[in-house]
């Protein structure tokens, strides 16, 4: 045996140092056992696939990092780019727009690969409609959809496919092709996030009914985002874009969530761990001398402490995070800075405001729309409270809604809410009216809440789901989609238009025509008044 081919034997890691490799940071894993018999015997077939709807943001660095741990760990890796399933999912990517999008998740994953050093090479890249339209691939959805009930079919998109009041059937047939889609790319293994776990283990129940074997699942965390929240392409403020300019990254990460101390929901600390720690095995602090100099992390846990300790200050973080961030950006923002991909990009992304305006003076002008998207709601955290000191009937509040201050806030609720019940307390609070005096104090937002329509007349704040966080987007449902207005200008009354629908059902969900109130925990709710109206 030649010298270096000795070496090289030496150096491959084994069956213990593969499973280590391929499950590091993961949350979850179905088939453990499995996974560890195959290692033993041969290397691990896995694919990743990835719905091509909206613009691919940082959060993809996280699979990305998981894609360089298989190979590192030996595995013949396939990236799916599932072209029908964007289409499939409520239109996400509407027909006409399909092939631009793939094209441009193709060009722009590949990009992302090439900037933390994975060689492409080693990887195969498919597209769903290579197969999926194929007759053997039709005749099992067929099969399947004789077997599958409607219930779990629902059940397992729950978490992927849009929800909406009345779904398509395109939606229900969602979860069917991703099972069968592990049988027709020939792997062992499926990836992706926590988020896929009901359509896995959907898969799990279903393929042996067909005849066909059940796979191995491995999921990653789900990673906040910069709000606190899912990181989500439909949410701006959530993410950074692939593409964001440097100014960009700097404004987004100073407007990110990230209390002194606290590392639950801390997209900036997530990023490090899932992304920055894995690809360089440390992290490095820049602060002036002056703060303790540069101090380098080998191990994430150490980082996290020193944060929850506030040893490490969040501006700290965030400066750090920026540098490291615009390393990996910047590969990937030369190679789309050429003519041809600048031109797939906006193509596959068209910019819905360069739409012609109509001409001043049109009589026949398309009426601006008023739409919920419209409007800036989101969950804040009353950090204090007061009596105004000119009106026996209002309060000042100081509220957290995710930005570097708090927001002054007037409300009239001295007669309704206990100051006690508002300390501390999650709130729902509409952002983007144009701030006011109220009796001399400024006004920054509006606290929402519900009334009862007779008398006496009954209060109640509405109450964000348990587990929010300040900062996070509140929504109605089908709207997901679409940036509120930076301001709402008084005399167009959006705010009033839409509001005239607002009212509370009858389990006590706030409403907007029939739409629920959500945020990405659940449905927005009042304690105990039915019926009653919202402002």
């Amino acid at each position: 045996m030649q010298p270096g081919a000795a070496a090289a034997m030496e150096s491959a890691p084994g069956p213990q140092e593969k499973y280590q490799l391929i499950t590091r940071n993961l949350q979850e894993v179905l088939g453990e056992d499995k996974l560890m018999a195959i290692l033993k015997e041969r290397e691990l077939k896995i694919y990743w696939g990835t719905a091509t709807t909206g613009k691919p943001h940082v959060a993809y660095f996280v699979p990305m990092s998981k894609v360089a741990d298989f190979l590192k760990a030996g595995c013949e890796v396939t990236i799916l780019f599932a072209d029908l399933h964007a289409y499939l999912d409520n239109m996400k990517a509407p027909w006409e727009l399909l092939e631009l999008r793939t094209r441009y998740y193709e060009n722009v994953i590949k990009a992302m690969l090439e900037s933390i050093g994975v060689p492409l090479d080693k990887l195969k890249f498919i597209r769903g409609t290579d197969y999926q339209l194929s007759r053997e691939y039709t005749l099992d959805v067929y099969r399947l959809s004789s077997v599958v009930t409607q219930h779990d079919s629902k059940k397992a998109g729950a978490e992927v496919v849009k929800q909406v009041e009345h779904p398509l059937l395109s939606g229900l047939l969602y979860p069917g092709l991703q099972a069968l889609d592990e049988e027709y790319l020939k792997v062992d293994a499926q990836f992706g996030g926590v988020d896929q776990r009901k359509i896995f283990t959907f898969a799990e129940k279903y393929l042996p009914s067909l005849g066909y074997a059940k796979r191995i699942h491995l999921m990653n965390p789900m990673v906040p985002g910069l709000t606190g929240g899912k990181m989500s392409a439909s949410v701006e403020d959530s993410k950074i874009d692939l593409l964001d300019s440097k100014e960009d990254v700097k404004k987004k990460l100073k407007k990110a969530f990230c209390e002194p101390g606290n590392v639950e929901n801390n997209g900036v600390l997530s990023f490090i761990k899932h992304v920055l720690f894995p690809l360089k095995s440390e992290f490095v602090i820049l602060r002036e001398e002056k703060w303790g100099g540069n101090k380098t992390y080998t191990a994430y846990e150490a980082l996290e402490k020193d944060f929850a300790d506030q040893v490490v200050h969040p501006g700290d973080l965030k400066n750090s995070v920026e540098v490291a961030l615009n390393k990996l950006l910047d590969p990937i923002r030369e190679k789309f800075n050429s003519p041809e991909l600048k031109k797939l990009a906006n193509a596959a992304y068209p910019n819905p405001s360069k739409a012609k305006p109509a001409e001043k003076g049109t009589k026949n002008s398309e009426p601006e729309s008023v739409v919920p998207s419209r409007l800036d709601i989101r969950v804040g955290k009353v950090i204090s409270v007061k009596k105004h000191p000119d009106a026996d009937s209002l309060y000042v509040e100081e509220i957290d809604v995710g930005e570097p201050e708090p927001r002054t806030v007037v409300s009239g609720l001295v007669q309704f809410v206990p100051k006690e019940q508002l300390q501390d307390r999650l709130v729902v609070l509409l952002c983007n009216l144009k701030p006011q005096k109220m009796r001399g104090v400024e006004s920054q937002g509006m606290v929402l809440c519900a009334s009862s329509t007779g008398e006496p007349r009954q209060v109640e704040p509405l109450d964000p789901p348990a587990g929010c966080c300040a900062g996070e987007r509140v929504y109605v449902e089908g709207y997901e989609g679409g940036e509120p207005d930076d301001e709402l200008k008084p005399k167009k009354k959006v705010f009033e238009k839409l509001q005239a629908d607002f009212h509370v059902s009858e389990d006590c969900v706030a409403q907007w025509k029939e739409r629920n109130f959500l945020t990405k925990l659940g449905r927005v709710s009042c304690k105990s008044l039915k019926g009653g109206t919202i402002s």
